[in-house]
């Protein structure tokens, strides 16, 4: 039955001239992999918030900084195994492919949860793909600074506007957004996983550097962090463990895209095995640089961490190589983005075609022949809809500049729900597991203690959100 559908389907898109592979299910052939996949997780999973975990461990100190770093990392790698499980249904292997997080949430819940499982992932993705932006203007404009405070010296004004930069960066979004769909963005994301790499290793080793020539003498470190009295007021030592608490919860977050990193897949070997394999490299892989970056940074520069130790000047010196890695911090920005957005573009397209399938608008695709590329199919609707999409969140960007603290708070409405609630209670419907069982009692117990996290962060948020606002000057070029 299969062997014979596969052959009608190949001889269908023979004949249409379209496309002449295709999967069990009448799409596009898959033709990710292992590395592929660990290559989107780590491009999704390692923003550049790994520079800012310095920060957040000074606030926790080295007892609570490591401990919730580990924690998070464990947490997500469980919830992400359960939610690769349920890419089919109802057979992991062999059932219905499930596009989209909806879609799994669809096959699993249904309900009002499904609606819920939409807003929650789509505000989260427009989020970060505006937190994106931000931050990839913050690191272009930190090269500049760097270049100035050389020449200049390090008491220098050295102002910048980011505007320019913003610019610049949705300039490069608007044509990397043309990339029909995930399958075709590998590429992309293994050049963004080792620009990570690139500039994680570069803080780690200015910060072995700066700890093993003595730091500067006047470090202080301590096991409960910050210093009620020294460093910080008691209310701001609470505020700040909050933030620094969701700011460690977050960096982890994968699972808004996570189903659609594994309908990139091959279907052998099975895609959920492969899905869990990528899920522990991306994890591990992540949790060791941010063990890393986040205890070495904070040996380097103690109860002072600054937020982001490339970008808020924590070194100054060599200025070439902070220039580098400030590149890589906007080359892997700039593919982390497709791969949040993604999603965005394939879920509001599939919707469109659904309500007007007659609309030559939005289904017709016109060939186009590229010189070194070959055909390219391009469609009217998705590169207007597209760049409005880019043009947009760049718009947003440049209005709330201290969009950051925006994304915990929606990083904290996402976390809960996307990389905890949803995954458990799937797994709970799909393996039938009975109500006050042992299993169903400790699921039930992670899910509410993240909960309160999430909401702690939340709090965390609003509050740092309110001083950003009233800190906050905008920069008037002359």
């Amino acid at each position: 039955m299969d062997a014979h559908f596969h052959t009608s389907a190949l001889e269908v898109a023979n004949h249409d001239g379209f496309r002449k592979n295709l999967d069990d299910d009448g799409r596009e052939k898959r033709t990710g992999t292992l590395v592929t996949a660990s290559a989107h997780i780590i491009t999704a999973v390692i923003g550049s918030g790994v520079l800012s975990l310095a920060w957040a461990i000074a606030q926790l100190g080295w007892v609570a900084g490591p401990a919730a770093l580990m924690a998070f990392s464990f947490i997500t790698y469980f919830t992400s195994t359960l939610l690769a499980d349920a890419y089919r249904s109802p057979d992991p292997i062999s059932g219905k492919r499930n596009y989209t997080y909806m879609d799994v949430v669809r096959a699993n819940l249904g309900g009002t949860k499904v609606n819920l499982c939409g807003i929650a992932q789509y505000v989260n993705l427009v989020g970060v793909t505006i937190g994106y932006t931000i931050t990839a203007s913050i690191s272009m404009v930190a090269v500049n600074k760097s270049n100035c405070y050389h020449s200049e010296g390090h008491a220098a004004s050295c102002k910048s506007s980011n505007y320019p930069y913003m610019m610049i960066f949705g300039a490069i979004q608007i044509v990397l957004s043309q990339i029909p769909n995930f399958h075709n963005l590998s590429w992309l994301s293994i050049l963004a996983a080792v620009m990570s790499f690139a500039y994680s290793s570069i803080g780690l080793g200015l910060s072995l550097a700066k700890v093993i020539g003595g730091g500067g003498g006047d470090v202080r470190t301590s096991l409960t962090g910050v210093e009620v009295g020294v460093d910080v007021s008691g209310e701001e030592k609470v505020w700040r463990s909050f933030q620094a608490i969701g700011d460690i919860a977050f960096a982890y977050a994968f699972s808004t895209v996570l189903v659609e990193i594994q309908d990139t897949l091959k279907s052998y070997p099975p895609e959920n095995k492969v899905m869990k394999k990528a899920s522990l490299v991306g994890v591990s892989t992540t949790t060791v640089f941010y063990v890393l970056c986040g205890c070495l940074g904070y040996a380097a520069f103690g109860n002072d961490a600054p937020g982001n130790f490339l970008t808020g000047f924590g070194f100054y010196e060599p200025f070439w190589l902070i220039d580098f890695a400030n590149v890589c911090i906007a080359i892997h920005l700039i593919g982390a983005y497709q791969v949040f957005c993604q999603p965005l573009f394939g879920f509001i397209e599939m919707k469109c075609r659904q309500q007007w399938p007659d609309s030559k608008f939005i289904t017709a695709e016109h060939i186009l022949n590229v010189p070194f590329y070959g055909e390219y199919y391009v469609n009217v609707f998705r590169l207007v809809w597209r760049t409005a999409y880019v043009i947009m969140t760049a718009v947003i960007a440049m209005i709330f500049p201290f969009f950051n603290s925006f994304l915990g708070l929606i990083g904290a409405g996402s976390f809960y729900p996307l990389t905890v609630y949803f995954p458990i209670e799937i797994y709970i419907a799909r393996a039938k597991i009975q109500r006050f069982s042992f299993t169903w009692v400790w699921l039930k117990i992670l899910s509410w203690v993240c909960l309160i996290i999430s909401l702690v962060a939340a709090i965390g948020s609003v509050q740092g959100l309110l001083m950003d606002v009233k800190k906050y000057k905008p920069f008037k070029m002359d």
